[in-house]
């Protein structure tokens, strides 16, 4: 397993493990981001990502995709 903010563009990962808060990982499941859920890495600068989840892009910073484990 490694953080979602280490994958690369263009890269297909699937969620493993979601990481922090009952707060946070609530918001994150809203958006779409459970585990098992397939992910495209859109952009990635730094560790900030532009992610494709179903038919949503949702930019994520380096510390809340250092949470999602792939």
């Amino acid at each position: 397993m490694m953080p979602l903010s280490m994958a690369k563009s263009g890269e297909i990962v699937i969620i493993k493990k979601i990481t922090g808060k009952d707060e946070i990982r609530q918001h994150l499941a809203e958006l779409g981001l459970v585990v098992e859920e397939a992910v495209k890495v859109v952009s990635e600068v730094g560790g900030n990502l532009i992610i494709q989840v179903k038919d949503s892009r949702i930019a994520l910073d380096k510390t809340m995709a250092n949470r999602i484990m792939v």
